[in-house]
């Protein structure tokens, strides 16, 4: 049985604590590795190494910390295929989005490089009489991350990157149940010249998360995960004196008009809607059609396509839609919400309840399920399922599907897909979540963006990653948008009227 245990100061450490979590392969249902649980002793052992060697990397000038990330780039380009295929054989994606996990967090780290532009301070000539002020930006220290499983390579990016880049050491804690790629990246930041300790890597559970929280030398810390738990971080987090930004859970709505084009709504519906296995903060779990003619059009087309959505294995090779969900806990909490759907009087027009596979029966797969008549009260609609689930919520009007995304308590991304100029401008206008697709189904921003939710979608104020960006007293909204299907760049249209 393989062991995965910490890295820390440049190596590879064996787990002391005694506690370990199995590690599944979830298209087999099989353990594959034991991954050992910090104990506090570990931590605090994890983060001394930290603290002694982060002055050293402080002083290090920003042009030289950059050349660490553009190496780190190269080796990420290298590694790309043996990276993707062991986040899928640990999480279950299909190798498209296991590469898609990687890049994204690649583009983060290329964005990085540009620190040395981006940590330059301030100065202001006669700000009194005789008197000049310059600012400056300095490292924090030591700083941690709390990642989830199902980015494994892109989250713990987005946290360690722009941290080292600023001259930070960071205590990296990754999720026990996709171990392995946390520390893979972590081997390749020292191939790419970062010294020994700036980035440790401990596996652990909630003792490692409350000893991150509670420790005075972590200045900062960021989570991302469920919006229960992105709670209880950031409380005692902050209640220890840290900088705390947490992102939570999502229930994120696509608006269809009656305008818009059906075919690319169903696409982007499909894709959104059922992308790895739905496991994904930014998956599209909502689509509102606006009017009766608009729900039974969308229905018709979107039917067939979810029943013949291909669900395999990763080494079944790249046509697959998706793979099996991560954990068997995952699968019974995934179908326990289908069932109480049921019970709760949603129409369940496709059922992937009973999906199974041939070789690999004691694998965590669910086929996707899409449910229609969906109403607000019920548990399917107002909570996050973080399956291959759709709910169809049927409005009458615009104002009353605005309503629905406007309404609920999670703001972390929202679409329409619409011909009509007018609707796609205010809708983006008045819309009170933080990032906004028009005629784009997921709409997360590129590196350079902030990326960032609202209401209880998101706890903090400083950017995920991007520019600093002097944001502590306002929200930032990111709309991505695209021309509507069949209509050129600068071809002159004439925009349907809103009925």
């Amino acid at each position: 049985m393989r062991e995965i245990g910490h890295f820390i100061g440049g190596k590879h450490v064996v787990g002391t604590s005694g506690r370990t979590s199995d590690v599944f392969n979830p298209a087999t249902g099989e353990v594959e590795a034991k991954v050992a649980l910090a104990s506090a002793d570990e931590l605090n052992a994890a983060i001394e190494n930290a603290k002694a060697a982060q002055p050293a990397w402080a002083a290090t000038n920003p042009q030289r910390r950059a050349r660490v990330m553009m190496k780190f780039v190269d080796l990420l380009n290298r590694d790309m295929d043996k990276l993707a295929e062991a986040l899928s054989r640990e999480h279950g994606k299909t190798l498209p989005d296991a590469k898609g996990d990687v890049i994204r967090g690649l583009e983060v780290a290329e964005f990085c490089i540009g620190a040395p532009h981006l940590l330059k301070g301030e100065f202001t000539e006669g700000a009194g009489p005789g008197i000049d002020i310059h600012s400056v930006r300095q490292p924090l220290g030591v700083v941690a991350g709390i990642t989830p499983f199902n980015f494994p390579a892109m989250i713990p990016m987005w946290k360690f990157c722009p941290a080292i880049a600023c001259g930070n050491a960071f205590i990296l804690k990754p999720s026990e149940r996709d171990p392995s790629v946390p520390i893979m990246l972590a081997e390749l930041m020292l191939e790419a010249g970062l010294p020994e300790g700036i980035l440790n890597v401990v596996n652990g559970d909630k003792e490692a998360v409350d000893g991150i929280l509670d420790h005075r030398d972590i200045m900062a810390v960021g989570f991302v995960g469920s919006t229960a738990i992105a709670e209880y971080v950031y409380a005692r987090g902050c209640a220890a004196g840290k900088r705390v930004q947490c992102f939570g859970g999502a229930k994120n709505h696509m608006l269809i008009m009656p305008d818009a084009d059906m075919d690319q709504a169903v696409d982007a519906l499909v894709g959104a809607g059922y992308g790895a296995a739905g496991e994904r903060c930014m998956a599209v779990s909502v689509a509102v059609p606006i009017g009766e003619g608009t729900a039974d059009r969308l229905m018709k087309k979107l039917t067939p396509r979810v029943e013949n959505l291909k669900i395999a294995p990763y080494t079944a090779g790249n046509d697959a839609d998706f793979g099996p969900l991560v954990t068997k806990a995952a699968y019974d909490r995934v179908k326990g919400y289908v069932d109480k759907g049921i019970e709760e009087g949603a129409d369940l027009v496709v059922d992937g309840r009973d999906f199974s596979m041939q070789g690999y029966e004691n694998g965590f797969f669910i086929g996707g399920c899409l449910f229609d008549n969906v109403t607000k009260d019920m548990s399917i609609y107002r909570e996050e399922i973080f399956g291959p689930v759709l709910s169809v919520v049927r409005a009458k009007t615009y104002e009353e599907g605005l309503d629905l995304a406007m309404s609920h308590e999670y703001g972390n991304g929202v679409a329409i897909f619409t011909r009509d100029g007018d609707a796609a401008r205010d809708f983006a206008a008045r819309i009170n979540i933080g990032m906004v697709g028009i005629n784009v189904p997921v709409p997360v921003p590129l590196a350079y963006y902030t990326f960032g939710g609202w209401k209880r979608s998101g706890f903090g104020d400083l950017n995920q990653h991007g520019p600093d960006a002097f944001r502590f007293y306002t929200r930032t909204k990111t709309i991505t948008s695209r021309w509507p299907s069949g209509i050129k760049d600068g071809a002159e249209f004439v925009i349907p009227t809103m009925n």
